[in-house]
């Protein structure tokens, strides 16, 4: 009986974790495709940047809306939707020629990401089996996903340009479409009552869990900010070809993976600080780095590094959110913990190339670096804030 149930939940989680595949191997694809097309049509650092950051504002704004939808609809729903946008933003960067339909593709873009996150994090922390290891998978098969492609579209633009790879894009957004579909709905909960569509965040706001855990989100989320803006481009002024440059990027998914594979499991993710900064420290250490680097194999190993460092910091604020929320309302609470993702996304990419306009792609790095481990150190009093005992209340009465 128990071999049949097994059976039966592979099969259930199957189709989300091949979606999930595909969806990233498209995301992936944007990394290399999008600043490297900006940047053959002349644009400057800050348009780039702009290009990047500008319609995060959106994402930010979608992401609530998506992580309360999520709690109401359920993030099935949510992810088709996402996979929709997916498609339509591959087509029109097939017809792009210029800032304004590259900004409109772009906002289809982060607009499928801004769904997706809670949506996908709110259902893979509900899959059958113990959540540290269902949303390990989950993370090492989104990485995975971007791994491939990130290659993928290295290879495509060495082999057919630009137009065929943004049409690639387009189908693997199609393909989660389809897989998406056979993920079973969640059954409705009759005895749950109706409530507002925010009112999930009224609750949350109050906790100070949620902006130690933005703070983790930040961090967690710079390296995935560089590589769709200006990782590709520090590669290729270093000379590297399209195809090496997608394999360089590659890697930090790599080490990503490996997070969510085979060392989630070994980890403590209880309320201490260490393993949050520690690997705050690394990550910001590794960005700041690279820009000292020249060797592929250097540059190579500061990849795995910020990878694997980020990684386990994503899957410790989602482990925290999701230990903190209910399932009434996890996607609310992971899009409110996931606001550091949009924080990131945004100011990164415009900090970044008002710098390579002004002092040169090099120290911009450096900069960035500082400011990362600066941050880092921020997680230290904010912990202390978070986690910190309530007083109890002192008897006034006196005693006789």
């Amino acid at each position: 009986m128990s071999t049949m149930s097994d059976a039966t939940a592979k099969r259930s989680v199957l189709p989300f974790f091949l979606s999930a595949f595909s969806w990233n191997f498209a995301l992936g694809m944007t990394y290399p495709l999008v600043p490297l097309y900006a940047n053959q049509l002349g644009m400057s650092g800050m348009g780039i940047g702009t290009l990047v950051a500008l319609p995060v504002l959106v994402q930010i704004t979608f992401n609530l809306i998506g992580g309360a939808y999520t709690d109401q609809v359920g993030g099935r729903s949510l992810m088709l939707a996402s996979f929709v946008l997916t498609a339509g933003a591959g087509a029109v960067f097939f017809f792009a020629g210029g800032f304004w339909l590259l900004l409109l593709a772009q906002l289809l873009m982060v607009m499928s990401r801004a769904m997706y996150w809670p949506a996908s994090w709110s259902l893979g922390s509900e899959l059958p089996g113990g959540r540290s290891l269902q949303m390990g998978r989950l993370n090492a098969i989104t990485n995975v996903g971007q791994i491939m492609g990130m290659t993928g579209a290295g290879l495509s633009l060495l082999w057919f340009g630009f137009g065929p790879s943004f049409l690639a894009l387009a189908a693997m957004g199609a393909l989660s479409f389809a897989l998406g579909r056979h993920v079973p709905a969640k059954p409705k909960n009759q005895e749950r009552k109706p409530r507002r569509l925010f009112s999930g965040y009224a609750q949350l706001v109050r906790l100070r869990v949620i902006p130690f855990a933005i703070m983790c989100a930040y961090i967690s989320a710079l390296p995935f900010s560089l590589s769709f803006s200006f990782y590709p481009i520090l590669l290729v002024e270093y000379g590297y070809t399209a195809d090496a440059t997608g394999a360089m990027l590659a890697l930090r998914a790599i080490g990503s993976a490996m997070a969510g594979l085979v060392i989630a499991r070994y980890l403590d993710y209880s309320a201490k600080l260490a393993v949050p900064l520690a690997c705050a420290i690394a990550t910001a250490l590794s960005v700041g780095l690279i820009a000292s680097a020249r060797e592929a194999w250097m540059i190579g190993l500061l990849m795995i590094a910020v990878g694997l460092a980020s990684g386990i910091m994503t899957l410790f604020f989602q482990m925290l959110i999701s230990e903190i929320s209910s399932i009434d309302n996890r996607g609310s609470a992971l899009a409110l913990g996931g606001l550091g993702w949009g924080l990131s996304h945004f100011s990164t990419p415009l900090a970044m190339g008002y710098l390579k306009d002004h002092l040169g792609i090099l120290p911009a790095f450096y900069i960035l670096g500082g400011f990362a481990f600066l941050w880092s150190l921020g997680l230290i009093p904010m912990h202390r804030w978070a986690f910190a005992k309530p007083e109890k209340k002192r008897d006034n009465q006196a005693k006789p």
